[in-house]
């Protein structure tokens, strides 16, 4: 008995997962795509926010960063450190508006791709296109996609892929790598 009710399991949870993928799909499709999301990001810039771009790379001595920046921001951006889950203010930010590094203001996120993924971090299900580069981070012995902003080399998190739909990605951000700066009107 015991012997069928594996098989049956087998069976079953490849289908269980299917099921459960096109339902993500299916419930995502009255939304936007997430191309359109990242195309669409100048929208939530205010008024006359000059955005600089990822080719103009800014570099400093680590003196330099350390009078920059905040003693987390340095931990987080320069030493690839992790803020403690929940204690970002950006967790409950819910305005319209861009989300930037808070070491060069390169634009990174829009409010429209934060999600509550409940983990205790700001959580993003896209990106703003080139706003990152990407390495594997075996840290934590087991692979992990660690992500730097593409103009300062900041660390700003992870990556998994256990977002919802549309990319069913989960950009994990320390919130205080961030800046949040609020659309007109916000």
């Amino acid at each position: 008995m015991r012997r069928r009710q594996l098989l049956e399991l087998a069976i079953a949870a490849p289908v269980l997962l299917l099921v459960t993928r096109r339902g993500w799909a299916a419930s995502a499709a009255g939304k936007s795509s997430a191309e359109a999301i990242r195309q669409r990001w100048r929208d939530f810039l205010p008024a006359g926010f000059e955005a600089p771009s990822a080719s103009a790379r800014v570099e400093h001595s680590a003196e330099e960063w350390r009078a920059l920046l905040q003693p987390a921001q340095y931990n987080v951006l320069r030493d690839a450190g992790t803020e403690r889950a929940f204690t970002s203010p950006l967790n409950e930010e819910k305005r319209a508006g861009v989300f930037t590094c808070a070491g060069c203001d390169l634009p990174l996120f829009t409010s429209e791709m934060k999600y509550d993924s409940g983990t205790g971090w700001p959580s993003f299900f896209t990106s703003i296109p080139d706003a990152f580069a990407t390495e594997s981070d075996w840290k934590l012995i087991v692979p992990r996609t660690e992500y730097h902003c593409a103009r300062c080399g900041g660390h700003h998190g992870h990556v998994f892929d256990d977002g919802p739909p549309p990319t069913h990605q989960r950009w994990c951000n320390n919130g205080v790598a961030l800046k949040f700066i609020p659309a007109d009107g916000s």
